[in-house]
């Protein structure tokens, strides 16, 4: 951790169109939950993830749709979280919301992304208070302990998912980062909208290795 106070940025991290409306999100998040099945879940997963009549279909080699995330959030749950953290949530993290009230499966090592009820600054949660202590007492990381104390925390399991209200971009939206601590230098992304659709184009790439793969051993 020390002396990593750069932020990375990876060379494609833009979306063609930020993810805004509640329609947007749930066409997306549709695809996104096909593609992690298909690419990411093992046996055991894909029980807690499917029906019965999705695991039948699976077994036939059917075209599966599970729904990977929550029930929408109310409008009103949704301004009591904002109130809650003084801000209000930019169009695109309000869409999300609007559509899946978190999501239970991620790309990477990060859990699933929070309801809004439980989004918390960083500072404020209790592995993101620990987090920023650990960074703060090592010189060298200024630059990220004043990130951390300034963003919320959207999204958290062995790394985390961080929005930073201050500093928006012409669309409105937050910067996001993907932060995991035993590397160091959070990565930024354009918006939430790009730093979820990392995670699905990295699924993507993995699927067309594999269809690649099973045609090279015919």
């Amino acid at each position: 951790m020390t002396g990593m106070s750069e932020t990375t940025e990876p060379e494609e991290n833009e979306v063609a169109g930020v993810l805004t409306t509640p329609e947007e999100w749930r066409a997306f998040l549709e695809r996104y939950g096909e593609l992690y099945v298909k690419v990411r879940a093992d046996g055991d997963e894909l029980v807690d993830l499917l029906d019965d009549d999705q695991l039948e279909a699976w077994d036939r080699g059917e075209r599966v749709e599970p729904w990977l995330g929550e029930a929408p959030a109310r409008e009103e749950a949704l301004v009591s979280s904002e109130e809650r953290l003084g801000v209000r949530f930019p169009p695109g993290v309000r869409g999300f919301f609007l559509a899946s009230d978190g999501w239970t499966r991620l790309d990477g090592w990060v859990d699933g992304v929070h309801p809004c009820g439980d989004v918390v600054w960083m500072r404020d949660s209790d592995a993101g208070s620990r987090v920023t202590e650990i960074y703060d007492s090592i010189p060298g990381n200024e630059d990220d302990v004043q990130l951390f104390r300034r963003s919320i925390e959207i999204a958290r399991g062995e790394d985390f998912w961080l929005l930073d209200p201050t500093d928006v971009g012409p669309d409105g939206e937050w910067a996001a980062y993907e932060f995991a601590p035993k590397y160091g230098a959070p990565t930024k992304y354009s918006s939430f909208s790009a730093l979820i659709h990392s995670g699905y184009e990295s699924m993507e790439e993995d699927a067309d290795e594999e269809g690649t793969n099973e045609e090279d051993t015919d």
